[in-house]
């Protein structure tokens, strides 16, 4: 890479103006000229010709700066050593590594809730190269466990031989594996190709950086994050998955009336045998009451029912544990990134009184549409009845937990992108923090939504919308899950509402704090 033919546009007199004009702002105007210097030499995560000037005055900058600003610049710096972190030879990435020993020289200074202790921390988990130097000085903060177990990994080099993917969020110290899930790791690591094992070792390094500069930008621009109560880890607590209780097609029969095929769209037989489409000659199997609409058995296919079942079994025993640790450790530090929930103005009981309060069925079933692990599905269960109630999701161990906690409430794996019920055949449908679990199509989710709520029946969601403050946005954005490894994408309140308009509803509140939304939209008539 040529210095003059990529960074040719900027000179670095114009940078370091930029620099004095954020360091000498009055307080009042320091976010404004923070905002100006960001856009001049990064552009959400792509740098401009005035990055490489800019490096080595940000880092001048450092010791001109508050402590407050000076956090605030080693998030920039932060950014810039991001944007090509996997560059060969990046002048601007070894602009910014030149400023090493100040770093260092600055952390030893701070305690380990700073604000400038934050930006030096997510600045510096970009240089494994310094790894021991690097390491070596933050022992002395005596940062959290989970706090240092993201920066250790992020100066971590990639062994190709023996790659360690996955289990990143919220904090790989979180990640207590059994022998079991162990083996189901590396059989799913070894089914990779190098060039596969790569992508996945770096998009989960781009998930820790998300939550290292998301904690790091609210700390030194709204002060230290609010505590979240501390749940026992369910490894102390030998906690285990609840066993889904056994059940047949005779806990989906009430609600028979509502569903459809979702090959051919013809209704389903509820029988003792099981659940079954006539038209398609093809049986869907049911196991401790999750019916699995993804993988039907055909009457001329090898195989039995019985046969779909075991398989339904196997697949129920991937990763068990799984939703133990989404709803004690993983959901809540998701709801700071997405949600900029970092002053727990959320909690759980404000979800709570939230759905309770605007769920309104008309006749028919109650859909917890992408109901995950059943957090949720218990608190609309007590608000309309679980004898009205069913539960879809695509992830079968989150469903195995679920139907353990909830053994009266039937379970489905299927698409919320084509539902399998019939048209205006649900008296209400509640999707909370899930429709951006598939960004892509939220629009036809909606859309799906609209076509089977009955006249009258509410539609209940909680969603995120992208912040304002791109530098934030970009943490938001590079957050990244097995549904999308591409990285988070959020919505803009509008195309919400438009898409809520296109499908037939009617907004009837609207409200949330920080970058949640919360929205209750009636089917019309």
């Amino acid at each position: 890479m040529s210095v003059d033919s990529t960074y040719a546009t900027g000179t670095r007199a114009t940078a370091g103006a930029l620099v004095e004009e954020f360091t000498a702002a009055p307080d009042a105007g320091v976010r404004e000229a923070y905002r100006r210097l960001v856009e001049a030499v990064w552009d959400g995560g792509t740098l401009t010709g005035l990055a490489l000037p800019a490096a080595s005055e940000i880092v001048d900058g450092l010791d001109r700066a508050g402590e407050d600003r000076a956090g605030l610049l080693a998030v920039l710096l932060g950014l810039l050593a991001e944007a090509e972190a996997y560059v060969p030879d990046s002048p601007v990435r070894a602009a910014v590594r030149q400023g090493m020993d100040r770093y260092l020289d600055l952390l030893d200074r701070c305690e380990p809730d700073e604000p400038l202790a934050q930006g030096l921390i997510y600045l510096l988990a970009h240089f494994p190269e310094d790894r021991d130097r690097i390491l070596a000085q933050v022992s002395r903060l005596e940062l959290p466990v989970d706090d240092l177990s993201r920066l250790d990994r992020c100066l971590r080099e990639l062994d190709p031989a023996d790659p360690d993917l996955g289990r990143v969020w919220p904090a790989p110290s979180v990640w207590r594996l059994t022998d079991e899930e162990r083996a189901f790791d590396k059989a799913w690591i070894a089914s990779l190709s190098p060039e596969q094992i790569t992508v996945n070792w770096r998009n989960d390094t781009r998930n820790v950086w998300a939550y290292m500069g998301a904690k790091a930008y609210w700390t030194v621009r709204d002060g230290v994050p609010a505590a979240i109560p501390r749940v026992p880890h369910p490894a102390d607590t030998g906690a285990t998955v609840p066993s889904a209780a056994e059940a047949g097609p005779e806990l989906l029969r009430p609600h028979a009336a509502a569903f459809r095929c979702p090959a051919c769209h013809d209704g389903l037989d509820f029988g003792a045998g099981g659940v079954r489409c006539e038209r398609c000659a093809v049986t869907y199997p049911v196991t401790r009451g999750i019916l699995d609409l993804t993988e039907g058995i055909s009457d001329a296919a090898a195989g039995t029912g019985d046969e779909a079942s075991a398989n339904l079994l196997r697949k129920l025993a991937e990763m068990p544990t799984m939703g133990l640790y989404y709803e004690a450790l993983m959901r809540p530090e998701f709801l700071r990134v997405a949600g900029s929930n970092w002053d727990a103005a959320v909690t759980p009981a404000a979800e709570d009184a939230y759905i309770a309060a605007h769920v309104r069925p008309v006749d028919g079933p109650v859909l917890d549409l992408a109901a995950g692990a059943g957090r949720w599905t218990g608190v609309i269960a007590q608000a309309v009845g679980a004898e009205r109630l069913v539960a879809l999701d695509m992830g079968l161990p989150m469903l195995n937990t679920l139907r353990g906690k909830l053994p009266e409430v039937p379970a489905v794996r299927a698409s919320a992108l084509e539902l399998p019920f019939e048209d205006a055949s649900l008296g209400a449908v509640v999707c909370w923090n899930a429709l951006q679990a598939f960004p892509d199509d939220a629009g036809t989710a909606i859309a799906e939504v609209g076509r089977c709520l009955r006249p009258g029946g509410t539609f209940t969601l909680m969603t995120f919308v992208w912040d304002t403050d791109p530098v934030y946005r970009h943490f938001q954005a590079a957050h990244s899950f097995p549904g999308r490894p591409a990285g988070m994408l959020l919505f803009e309140a509008e195309q919400l509402r438009t898409w809520l308009a296109e499908a037939g509803m009617v907004i009837r509140e609207e409200s949330g704090s920080g970058t949640f939304v919360f929205i209750t939209a009636e089917r019309a008539a």
